[in-house]
């Protein structure tokens, strides 16, 4: 199970059950009742000084910067929501306020990483929509409502009402960047040894590519594609002896 590639801060905290006993399926957004850095989040003592009764950590950390840190890794369960059932399967990201109580809002910055971390998140770990009705009694119900808040679970605000009044919202920008189709990167640059056959079967259209151009250079090819390539250096053998024939 691997980490979001958008980190730029690390610091791993003690306060965390290894491994997490269940698939990850849940995504639970918090605030940080603060405007802390990620370094200053991630350093707290609540964080850093192992309590197994009071210790407390998340998997991330957003700053209002947009600078995103790892806490946990995603393997392991954070010690986030009050509720270990939910730690399991979600993955809990803390995000900077730069307002207070009772909103606590957070900076465009902020929620602009929140929303491209969530969809990296959904895309790693194959949860293909992110759902949200605000409906307490769904817990756990992924196929009907896959975020969790941590009110639910214990006398708290949390995430604030910026951000709870939001998630239909962040449901639905993450949503469209899991349906984006990334474009495939073309496999047109050829080994210096097959260079030259490369550029000759391209010259003459033995080697044609895909739809959107990709040569597939480095990719295996079937019986069907050797049959394809013979049958084209055939028909251009053809031509040129006719067209030699017709010069005589």
């Amino acid at each position: 199970m691997s980490n979001s590639p958008l980190i730029v801060y690390t610091k791993l905290s003690p306060n965390c059950t290894k491994p997490r006993n269940h698939a990850i399926d849940t995504i639970s957004i918090h605030c940080m009742a603060g405007n802390l850095s990620v370094e200053a989040c991630l350093g707290l003592p609540r964080f850093q000084n192992y309590d197994p009764v009071n210790g407390v950590s998340c998997n991330y950390a957003i700053d209002s910067k947009g600078r995103i840190g790892l806490c946990v890794d995603e393997a392991n369960m954070s010690w986030c929501t009050s509720s270990k059932t939910n730690d399991h399967r979600a993955v809990t990201i803390e995000v900077a306020n730069n307002g207070g109580a009772p909103d606590w809002p957070v900076s465009d910055e902020a929620y602009k990483a929140l929303i491209a971390l969530v969809a990296d998140i959904c895309k790693r770990n194959k949860i293909k929509r992110l759902l949200w009705k605000g409906d307490k009694s769904l817990i756990g119900q992924v196929d009907k409502q896959n975020m969790t808040v941590h009110r639910w679970f214990a006398n708290k605000a949390c995430p604030g009402n910026y951000l709870y009044n939001r998630h239909t919202d962040i449901a639905n920008q993450v949503n469209k960047l899991i349906e984006e189709v990334e474009p495939v990167a073309k496999d047109n640059t050829p080994d210096s040894y097959a260079k030259p056959a490369v550029d000759w079967a391209l010259q003459n259209k033995i080697l044609l590519g895909d739809d959107t151009g990709n040569l597939k250079l480095h990719e295996p090819v079937t019986r069907q594609d050797v049959l394809v390539f013979i049958k084209r250096t055939y028909d251009l053998m053809k031509r040129d002896i006719l067209h030699h024939c017709r010069g005589l």
